[in-house]
């Protein structure tokens, strides 16, 4: 399993180099997001397709234990390998890239 901080993500997302999916619930999202796409956890396994690129996908949740869990999954029974956890989800996000977004 890979991981990238908050910074390094922010880098590779300057360069189009990855994509990154919010697996928060929906009330979560909308109650602050950092504008990345939102496939809930549960969903996630439902859109695989989404996930089948040539570019690497920054999953994150909360605080990446969420993350950590549905990338094992997706690695070990789907065999996906472009997935990265963030470090520390979006609680990270705010507190090193944006800290504007208000959270809980």
């Amino acid at each position: 399993m890979r991981f990238i901080s908050p910074l390094d993500c922010k880098k590779r997302l300057d360069n189009n180099e990855v994509e990154v999916v919010d697996i928060r619930e929906p009330y979560e999202f909308e109650a602050c997001n950092a504008g990345f796409r939102n496939i809930p956890m549960a969903e996630l396994t439902l859109n695989i397709e989404k996930l089948h690129s040539e570019k690497d996908h920054v999953i994150m949740c909360k605080s990446g234990k969420r993350a950590e869990a549905i990338v094992n999954f997706l690695e070990t029974e789907h065999k996906i390998t472009n997935l990265i956890v963030l470090e520390g989800g979006i609680t990270e996000w705010a507190n090193q890239i944006d800290n504007t977004l208000q959270l809980d």
